[in-house]
């Protein structure tokens, strides 16, 4: 499977600048999962930027 890490850079919605998985989605996912979390992309603008990346965080922001 062939990486768009150029296109998924630029579309990348996480606003921690530090992070080295930038536009590497599957290895964004890996980690973040790894860690029991979700990444910044599966939040809100306003919630991602409180970088509480848990599963009760995404089910409290999406009020399932």
């Amino acid at each position: 499977m062939e990486c768009h890490k150029a296109a998924n850079t630029k579309n990348c919605a996480c606003t921690y600048s530090g992070c080295d998985r930038r536009g590497e989605c599957c290895e964004c996912i890996r980690y973040h999962l790894s860690m029991k979390q979700l990444p910044g992309c599966c939040f809100p603008p306003a919630a991602e930027k409180t970088y509480d990346r848990s599963f009760k965080a995404f089910a409290k922001v999406w009020n399932l």
